[in-house]
């Protein structure tokens, strides 16, 4: 075994590391460009829709933007971002060293990476999938969908290989590697809400590969799972894809309350009110939340009793996520309260899920999604939880553990300013959304007819967007402005903060911890600053510390599953220019070939000394870190 760490470029250092805080970066720049595609995609349709019979995009440009807007956003973008929150700081929070399984977690980037970066290349082959992100049968079919839809059904088949084996890593990391003392319900509430989304992930993640695994079998081998005319039913798509796709919402709003949790007790000086019921709370959601993927169904015919129930079931979410709202509301009540920038995302996004959630019950009720389904009713709503609830609360997180993550702080004014701007911005979009769906204008349409009412409102919702994408552009300016002239942070904890991982130095070293910390209390470091020295108590001596290396064959592996994908579209290409099965089989088996390298090949990592952890400890003090 190695006694000390590789020297290697930067480069490569990148490419083959497995430390759980860089794999955290990655995902958090990955994430944000497939944001910002994914946004200025939304901004061009806006624009399109800005006036009637604009003639501004293609009605066939339309469709594949509208498809690609909204997969990128939910599987590309808002998912990865929130793995990269989940990756930097459930270890820190939690005690640990690293994650379970560091190879595992590198992996899974790169698969989740390469995966989108397959669905991406369908635009340099005949253009995106067509058949919006749901993919419905028999528009996602070989008659009626073109090779995008293999892109689609392909590249989230890889992505989503990623997504599953790194919520598996979430789950066996918070389950066996927390420090001692820290009880289940000791547990910071994103720590929770991140463990229960990923068991969400396993349970919805599965059927959605089952049903693209049937999708791609029907458009490359002409199968007949959901084709009428062979004996095939275009319902059970969509019964396969709302099983994956309502939990899936709850699968990203539930770590989104979990950062709501940590910022809001922060920034008022408070402990969360009600922390065990806001466990349960948690639970309850998840659970009733993977129960209702039906009521998406009310207008395909399932009968009264079915929409009944689902009716119900739905309604009762309001519950548990009622005693949450309240929960945040009785912690702010009588608190010190900061309104700076993240406390401020975190504030506003209590309003603005709590009308996302109003308008969803009115959904819930059969008779009345049958007059607002497939109207812009529902763009409104889905809206004002995606991005009035989900990203909300990433913008309320990066501000929030921005200087833990890159030891610097995010310019204030900046920030507020960017707040501001996008805020109004997403009102002005999304809030008329509703009436123009109350109106009757149909959703997924690429144009109308001026004089029906329509003209001012969709006017309205685009000067939205640009306010939106200028508070996007302002964030940018203050991440650049932060690199170069922004305040350092030389503290470990600058918010005078509550959890684990404020504990650690900054910028926090590749151990994590110096000792394992030994926990005695909810608000672990908050309780060591009433009733100790401010410090956490060590569990263990300082002694040598055991860390993984980096490896180069996650990267690889990923490339593999990425030509296996690409071969595989290959045969409904017309004249490839080299044999498809080649293409896929070489992906496999480079693969296949990594998976027995890694197998096969021992390694042990490496030990960082004790003396080297002692001078480095012995460094911080005398830093004041």
């Amino acid at each position: 075994m190695a006694t000390q760490k590789q020297e290697k470029s930067v480069i490569w250092d990148w490419l083959t590391t497995v430390d759980h805080k860089k794999i955290a970066i990655m995902y958090l720049i990955a994430g944000t460009l497939f944001f910002v595609k994914a946004g200025v995609m939304a901004l061009f349709m806006r624009i399109q829709l800005m006036y009637p019979e604009m003639n501004f995009l293609s009605g066939q440009t339309f469709n594949e933007f509208i498809t690609m807007h909204g997969t990128i956003m939910l599987f590309l973008a808002a998912t990865p971002l929130l793995f990269a929150f989940m990756n930097y700081v459930i270890p820190l929070q939690i005690g640990a060293r690293d994650v379970a399984f560091p190879f595992v977690n590198a992996l899974g980037f790169w698969i989740f990476f390469f995966g989108g970066l397959l669905l991406s290349l369908s635009w340099f082959f005949g253009g995106g999938p067509d058949a919006g992100w749901t993919a419905y049968v028999p528009l996602s079919s070989r008659d009626y969908g073109g090779l995008g839809i293999d892109f689609y059904v392909l590249g989230l088949q890889v992505s989503g290989i990623g997504t599953l084996i790194s919520a598996i890593n979430f789950l066996v990391t918070i389950v066996n590697m927390r420090a001692p003392g820290m009880t289940m319900m000791r547990l910071p509430l994103f720590v929770w809400t991140s463990f229960i989304s990923s068991t969400l992930i396993l349970f919805a993640f599965t059927p959605l590969a089952a049903g693209l695994a049937l999708l791609m079998l029907d458009r490359l081998f002409e199968a007949q799972y959901f084709i009428p005319s062979m004996g095939g039913n275009v319902v059970l798509w969509q019964h396969i894809f709302w099983i994956f796709g309502h939990p899936e919402v709850y699968i990203l709003v539930l770590p989104a309350f979990g950062i709501i949790s940590e910022v809001i007790p922060a920034f008022s000086r408070k402990r969360l009110f009600g922390y065990t019921a806001m466990v349960f709370a948690t639970m309850i959601i998840a659970f009733l939340g993977f129960m209702v993927w039906a009521h998406h169904m009310f207008t395909v015919g399932m009968g009264p009793v079915a929409n009944s129930i689902f009716a119900v079931a739905t309604m009762t979410i309001a519950v548990p996520t009622g005693i949450k709202i309240f929960n945040w509301l009785f912690t702010m009540w009588g608190g010190k309260i900061t309104f700076n920038t993240a406390m401020l995302f975190a504030s506003s996004f209590v309003p603005t899920f709590v009308l996302g959630g109003v308008t969803g019950v009115m959904l819930a009720m059969a008779p009345v999604d049958y007059l607002y389904h497939d109207t812009y009713f529902v763009v409104a709503h889905f809206h004002y939880i995606i991005v009035g609830g989900i990203v909300l609360s990433l913008f309320a997180g990066l501000f929030y553990w921005y200087p833990k993550m890159f030891g610097h702080m995010l310019n204030e004014t900046l920030g507020k300013l960017f707040f501001w701007v996008f805020y109004i911005g997403f009102h002005l979009t999304f809030f008329v959304q509703h009436l123009l769906g109350l109106m009757g204008m149909p959703r997924r349409v690429y144009t109308y007819l001026g004089d029906q009412g329509l003209d001012a409102f969709n006017f309205i919702s685009t000067i939205g967007t640009f306010f939106m994408s200028a508070g996007v552009i302002l964030l940018v300016i203050n991440v650049i402005y932060s690199a170069f002239k922004g305040e350092r942070v030389t503290v470990a904890d600058p918010w005078d903060a509550r959890t684990l991982e404020w504990a650690t130095p900054t910028p926090v070293p590749e151990y994590n911890f110096a000792q394992t910390p030994q926990v005695r209390s909810l608000d672990p470091l908050f309780y060591e600053k009433i009733h100790g020295d401010g410090t956490m108590k060590p569990a263990e001596p300082v002694t040598d510390i055991h860390m993984p290396n980096g490896s180069i064959l996650p990267f690889i592996m990923s490339i593999g599953l990425f030509f296996a994908g690409f071969g595989l579209i290959m045969l409904n290409m017309d004249n490839p220019i080299i044999n498809p099965w080649i293409v896929a089989i070489g992906g496999l088996a480079l693969t296949f070939g990594c998976m027995f390298v890694r197998s096969i090949k021992e390694d042990h990592g490496y030990h960082i000394p004790a003396e080297q952890v002692k001078a480095d400890l012995a460094e911080l003090k005398k830093g004041g870190n």
